[in-house]
């Protein structure tokens, strides 16, 4: 287990429909490993696989921000309900440098496995609502930019391209 390359804008990787996992095994359990160890080490408050270049429906967000910060690990998550809703500045992992407000839900309800494969279903308010949100985003492959406005997208586009370029060293290095 260890921190992997967090994917940049422009990746293809982050623009595709996730997998489901069929079923908790050694592999799952590594993924999730790597994307902990990946998110502890980017400072992040959540990550999805598709950041670290796996295609599968598994994210981790952590639980309570704070110095003893624990992530939890969700496999084929999904929002079942959600209420209110909030407009906050939001920046992504893997768009390093770019904060805008983004209005999501001021509360939701997930569910899914937990790294023992048990249904588990976690209620969510504020800032964790709105991290659950945005790694389940990724791994439909919508990344938080997409819910700009088209003047605040021309606006980041010189900033968008200067990472698009970054992902294609990376993809590169990686190869």
């Amino acid at each position: 287990m260890a921190p992997q390359p967090i994917r940049l804008y422009g990746d293809p990787v982050l623009r595709e429909e996730c997998a489901p996992v069929a079923g908790m095994d050694e592999d799952v359990r590594e993924l999730i490993a790597n994307l902990i160890d990946s998110v502890v080490k980017a400072e992040g408050l959540g990550l999805a696989a598709p950041q670290i270049g796996v295609a599968r429906r598994v994210i981790v967000v952590m639980e309570e921000p704070g110095e003893r910060a624990r992530y939890l690990a969700l496999v084929n998550p999904e929002i079942v309900s959600a209420c209110g809703e909030e407009m906050a500045e939001e920046g992504c992992l893997s768009i390093p440098g770019i904060y805008e407000k983004i209005k999501r839900p001021q509360s939701v309800v997930v569910t899914g496995l937990n790294e023992a494969g048990e249904k588990i279903t976690v209620e969510a308010s504020g800032m964790i609502a709105r991290a659950f949100c945005h790694e389940i985003d990724h791994l439909n492959g919508v990344l938080f930019v997409d819910k700009l406005g088209m003047v605040k997208k021309g606006l980041l586009k010189g900033k968008l391209g200067a990472i698009r370029k970054q992902a294609k060293e990376l993809l590169k290095s990686l190869r």
